[in-house]
């Protein structure tokens, strides 16, 4: 067998010059410069990003500030007299709408704990019925900017004192369940005691005339008169009424 020879890639092509002194280069040394100067301009690109998105931060800052300056302007009352409330409203709305295509938006914490990461407490009031440090009523409102808090918002909270105050009440509704045991327990008492056969008082009631006649003679009982003695009264009696009749 005779072995054929076989086309180079280079065939056809010109090669290119080799400059002098590229044969004695040091390729790991020029290697290693290319990778520092890779990372050095990294370095500066993140650097560029995060100067770009510091100024795009105190942009937003400000368009938020712009935010509260005109809600202000739209309760001013002579603005509105003349006509400037419709106006100042939608050109809200626009840097709204501007603001969250950027990625703002605003928070919604009333009724929420308040998170010092989000809010600044700037006042307390005593509400019954609520938890401490809920917030009642936001100020300035706060926003959010992607995943970062853009501004923080000023907020009322309730009182410390305010929600434990319900505690005792709560904890003293319990403390009527053994007062109402005896009354249940004594129910059974007020039914059974009808029930129990006592002896009639009304029964001996009959008996008590006969009891009675034997008692009523205190004095000493009428001797009887013998029959001969009634006789001879009757018989005295007789002549006297003849010796009337004779007068």
């Amino acid at each position: 067998m005779t072995d054929t020879p076989t086309a180079s890639p280079l065939d056809g092509r010109q090669r290119l010059a080799v400059p002098p002194g590229a044969e004695s280069v040091d390729l790991d040394a020029k290697f290693s410069q290319l990778l520092f100067r890779a990372s050095l301009l990294g370095s500066r690109l993140t650097e560029q990003k995060q100067a770009a998105r510091a100024a795009q931060r105190e942009l937003l800052g400000v368009l938020v500030e712009v935010d509260d300056a005109l809600a202000a302007l739209g309760l001013d009352r002579e603005l509105v007299a003349h006509g400037r409330g419709a106006g100042l409203e939608a050109t809200r709305r626009r840097l709204l709408g501007r603001l969250a295509k950027a990625g703002v938006r605003p928070m919604r914490l009333d009724g929420l704990a308040a998170d010092p990461a989000l809010t600044e407490i700037v006042g307390t009031e005593a509400r019954a019925g609520v938890a401490p440090e809920t917030v009642l009523q936001t100020v300035v409102t706060g926003f959010f900017w992607e995943e970062e808090v853009l501004r923080r918002a000023q907020v009322v909270v309730a009182a410390p004192g305010a929600g434990p105050e319900l505690e005792p009440e709560l904890e003293a509704e319990p403390e009527l369940e053994p007062e109402l045991e005896p009354e249940a327990e004594a129910e059974p008492e007020s039914v059974y005691e009808p029930a129990e056969p006592e002896p009639a008082e009304p029964e001996p009631v009959d008996p008590e005339p006969e009891a009675a006649a034997p008692a009523a003679p205190e004095g000493p009982r009428p001797r009887p008169v013998p029959p001969r003695v009634r006789r001879q009264g009757k018989a005295a009696g007789r002549p006297g009424k003849r010796a009337k009749r004779k007068k």
